[in-house]
């Protein structure tokens, strides 16, 4: 049986944040790409398969939700949760916008649970 490592997709503005959350979920088996932007985290959900999204909702070029509504346009399956400091009033917009999962910065024992659920769970 062959081991496929999960691919995460971690879009956050905050430098710190993704070199934080990427070797932190490194130990947990995931390979992590990461983007600051709307523009460069388009690219990469675009020009790479991922088994998980996780953005922000403040980046340099627009929010979160709009990075959402525009993988959702060639990418309906794979899962979105949003990991922000922001506070959980975004949580409509962000499940509005075809999210599963809300996790508030920075909660890691949350963030670790709530990405093993989504990629554990069965794909539509």
């Amino acid at each position: 049986m062959q081991n496929i490592t999960p691919r995460i997709l971690f879009v956050d503005d905050h430098e710190d944040t993704r070199f934080m959350v990427k070797g932190l979920l490194a130990t947990s088996n995931y390979e992590v790409a990461t983007a600051g932007s709307i523009a460069s985290g388009l690219q990469l959900a675009q020009s790479g398969l991922f088994d998980l999204y996780l953005l922000d909702t403040r980046l340099p070029d627009g929010s979160g939700t709009e990075l959402c509504e525009k993988i959702r346009e060639f990418d309906l399956t794979t899962p979105i949760i949003f990991y922000s400091g922001d506070a959980p009033e975004q949580l409509n917009s962000a499940l509005k916008c075809g999210a599963q999962d809300w996790v508030v910065k920075p909660e890691l024992d949350g963030l670790r649970a709530a990405i093993f659920r989504a990629i554990s769970a069965p794909q539509a």
